[in-house]
């Protein structure tokens, strides 16, 4: 029998639920707790968290979980564990996580330290360890890749990216590290992520000129524009607090030899008819979406458990997006 428990169920043997923990119950430390408390193959086991509020939001979605001291104490009572925290402790809590034998979903970026995440990434090879880039999971991405032989050769990535302002209205309570220049901005939370898809559509990542602006003091960056290439893929970045009334607006377009694809707003895929865009029939609005892409990012944390071939981004692919990001911001 493998470390997962089993139960026997009607005289045959199943697997028992995996145990999740989440080291950092914020916004993303809850969302993923909330789709694996509705997950039948996860249960939440414990979290950690270092405000005392966090003990009553983690009743709330799982009310069996411990609320845990210490995050060591949480990795010990679990399967796999999210590590949502700022990204200055992802590093070393991520390291805890796989050096205890679980496996790891660390949440984007990587890091905000290059030279510290290339030891991490050299040391952490061959573990059970993944970065959480929902995109994988992303109906809506699927069903570009499912149109995508239909445009011909990819000729070009554009990437556009705009806020009403930073942080976003939802995370205002974690402003006092998104908003600084070390740790937070939009490009590391957010461009991260539509780089991420421009890799795994063209090859590694490299960037090949990019500038961010800065207000005065240690704020994070108001705009950041770059070209970068995804292996022989050109990929074209603009981004800018202020110019939409959306906590945020994104644009994703593909342009082929034969016809366009683009996501919007996320979740939304169309495509190009030669007078407009087209919304795929089953399209819908991000919040809608993201528990089906979160489950689905559950399925393959279960499978990474198990020493299955996940299909979750790696850490490599992590450190190119975030070499790429701190180039920028540098």
């Amino acid at each position: 029998m493998t470390n997962d428990r089993a139960r026997s169920d009607q005289g045959g043997e199943a697997a028992a639920p995996l145990r999740l923990a989440i080291i950092g119950l914020g916004i993303m430390g809850e969302r993923l707790a909330r789709a694996a408390a509705a997950h039948e193959g996860w249960e939440v086991a414990a979290a950690a968290d270092p405000d005392p509020a966090a003990a009553a939001r983690l009743a709330a979605i799982a009310p069996a979980a411990r609320f845990c001291a210490t995050p060591e104490e949480a990795v010990a009572l679990a399967d796999a564990v999210h590590v949502a925290s700022p990204p200055a402790a992802h590093i070393a809590q991520g390291r805890a996580v796989l050096e205890a034998g679980r496996a790891l979903l660390l949440e984007k970026p990587l890091s905000h330290d290059v030279p510290a995440a290339r030891d991490f990434v050299a040391w952490a090879r061959g573990r059970p360890a993944s970065v959480n880039f929902p995109m994988v999971s992303s109906p809506a991405v699927a069903q570009l890749m499912a149109w995508l032989p239909g445009i011909g050769a990819l000729q070009s990535v554009d990437i556009t990216l705009a806020f009403a302002a930073w942080p976003r209205s939802w995370q205002r309570g974690a402003a006092a590290w998104l908003s600084r220049r070390a740790e937070g901005g939009f490009t590391r939370e957010v461009a991260s992520h539509f780089l991420f898809l421009a890799q795994r559509l063209g090859g590694q990542l490299a960037l090949e000129a990019g500038q961010a602006e800065f207000p005065p003091g240690d704020g994070s960056e108001v705009a950041v524009t770059a070209r970068l290439r995804a292996g022989a893929l050109p990929v074209a970045l603009r981004g800018a607090v202020g110019g939409t009334e959306a906590d945020d607006h994104n644009l994703f377009v593909l342009e082929g030899a034969a016809g366009r694809l683009r996501l919007r707003d996320w979740s939304i895929a169309e495509r190009w008819d030669g007078c407009a865009w087209r919304e795929a029939p089953d399209a819908r609005p991000n919040a809608e979406m993201r528990p089906l892409t979160l489950r689905g990012q559950l399925d393959r944390l279960a499978a990474l458990r198990r020493g299955g071939n996940s299909g979750l981004a790696t850490l490599e692919e992590a450190l190119a997006v975030q070499e790429a990001v701190e180039a920028m911001l540098g």
